[in-house]
């Protein structure tokens, strides 16, 4: 089954008729932004992290995001009672896991919570080979490697998810399709100015947490996120000078990309993917 630009389309609509409550469990630096991206894109966000709270939210939501960038003693307990309870109420959770393979506490953090299966996990090259055990090297928020070196450890992540994204110039995703194949996606477009806005990578997190909730396949949810992220920055980029009002305008097109928009715009395309290797 091939995964098409009518497909992400399709969770494009769903989305905005939907309007799924994600419950962020994000870092302090980009609590604000994630909501702003949220609601612009069609769905709505709660950022809940404590401890006291943490599951009763995650069992209602419609997904959820943990995000590793700004932990302490409160918020990691807060994540591992998130990711608990929605393993068992069915909610989709999408694991951040920013920073992992550059310091230890938060990636022996990341990989406890593995034990969670998160539905996506969602990184940059080097996090995501990283968690996967394969190497690689950090700095920070920042990927050191090319996302295509990272297909290995995505697929090799695959045990504890049902999807994985590698962001980068092009996004590399893995995941399975409606009858199990697991299937290799490469999303094109987006901008170079991404990196030069805080916060856009980790609210693609929430955004994947909110498309999860409506879309056919996990993978799909993954993918209509990227794409949704990918034609916004494009339209973005086209209408600003710089950083800043490249910001602006990034919120705007995530507002006014529509279905078709996402059908006509979006790249998509299928690679082969080796499991078991």
């Amino acid at each position: 089954m091939t995964i098409s630009s009518a497909d992400l389309a399709g969770s494009l609509d769903a989305l905005r008729t939907r309007v799924p409550l994600v419950h962020s469990l994000t870092n302090i630096v980009s609590a604000n932004f994630l909501t702003n991206v949220l609601l612009a894109a069609g769905a709505s966000n709660a950022h809940i992290d404590n401890a006291h709270e943490a599951g009763d939210f995650a069992r209602i939501a419609g997904g959820v995001l943990v995000n590793l960038g700004t932990p302490d003693d409160g918020t990691a307990t807060a994540f591992t009672v998130a990711a608990e309870a929605a393993r068992d109420a069915g909610t989709p959770w999408v694991l951040d896991p920013v920073g992992v393979g550059g310091l230890g506490w938060r990636s022996g953090l990341a990989v406890d919570l593995l034990k969670y299966r998160p539905t996506a996990i969602r990184g940059n090259a080097s996090e995501i080979i990283a968690l996967a055990g394969l190497g690689g090297d950090t700095r920070g928020v920042d990927s050191s490697d090319d996302p295509a070196a990272a297909v290995p450890a995505a697929v090799a992540l695959l045990e504890h998810s049902d999807a994985v994204s590698a962001s980068g110039p092009v996004d590399h995703l893995v995941g399975r399709d409606a009858d199990g194949t697991v299937v290799g996606l490469r999303i094109g477009g987006g901008s170079a100015m991404l990196p030069r806005v805080t916060s856009t990578g980790c609210s693609l997190g929430g955004l994947v947490a909110a498309y999860l909730a409506v879309a056919p396949t996990p993978l799909i949810g993954l993918a209509a996120a990227h794409a949704h992220v990918a034609v916004a920055a494009e339209i973005a980029e086209a209408n600003s000078s710089g950083p800043g009002s490249f910001a602006v305008a990034y919120l705007d097109a995530l507002y006014t990309v529509d279905a078709a928009a996402l059908a006509d715009r979006a790249i998509v395309e299928t690679f082969d993917v080796t499991v078991g290797a």
